[in-house]
């Protein structure tokens, strides 16, 4: 009986240690560890040609990550607000004094009859969680442009990586019913439920901080798994 209690009492340790590692929290780095890391050799392998905005470090069973958000910064405003017209993100495992380009994204203005003025990383709903407890990160990335009316009709795109495949919700707002569209890839509706609800709950803050217009009954829409719902 004494063996066993040791037994239950040395699993619930390992238990909660894998759980607290399961977290996976991520790191910013500081500008000075950024040019340390990244200077402009390493910028020019990796192809990045635009200002670097921010990075996150990160780690999992599988090694240690760092992802470099950079944005092109065209216009600088009076009030000093920055916009612009191109985003890359690119994601690398660091490897023996090295990095390992693992997947990147590009995106861009769109010039439309909603004239979008600025694209960004929204870095307030971006996170590096181990959903399913499985030891490996799951990256989750979030931007979004500004158009002729502000949030009010212009774009979100969701991007997450699981498990070497990308999976995508792309957001149109707008200021008419009939304009707003969601697109949902069909891979979504596999992923973990805890991934799934996290989702959710980061389209009813933007919701809440009036970022994002989701057609009307959009909470059905993905309970019932679909993959592209609009206003009527």
């Amino acid at each position: 009986m004494r063996h066993l209690f040791i037994l239950i009492i040395a699993l619930n340790y390992w238990t909660d240690a894998f759980a607290q590692k399961a977290t996976l929290p991520s790191e910013i780095l500081t500008s000075k560890q950024v040019t340390e890391l990244f200077p402009d050799t390493v910028r020019k392998t990796l192809n990045i040609n635009f200002p670097i905005f921010r990075v996150y470090k990160y780690s999992d069973k599988a090694g240690q990550y760092y992802c470099i958000l950079s944005e092109s910064r065209n216009v600088i405003s009076v009030d000093k607000d920055t916009f612009s017209h191109n985003i890359k993100a690119i994601n690398v495992k660091a490897d023996n004094g090295s990095f390992i380009k693992l997947w990147e994204i590009n995106d861009n203005i769109i010039k439309n009859n909603n004239d979008e003025s600025s694209i960004w990383f929204w870095t307030k709903y971006i996170d590096f969680k181990d959903y399913d407890n499985d030891g490996l990160a799951d990256p989750f990335i979030i931007y979004g442009t500004s158009a002729a009316n502000g949030y009010d009709d212009a774009r979100i795109k969701f991007i997450i990586y699981y498990r070497g495949q990308k999976i995508a919700i792309r957001h149109q707002n707008g200021v008419l019913d009939f304009e707003r569209e969601t697109m949902v890839d069909k891979l979504f509706y596999d992923l973990p439920q805890s991934l799934q609800t996290s989702t959710k709950q980061k389209m009813e803050l933007m919701i809440k901080n009036n970022q994002a217009i989701f057609p009307a009954g959009w909470q059905t829409a993905m309970k019932n798994k679909m993959t592209i719902f609009k206003e009527r």
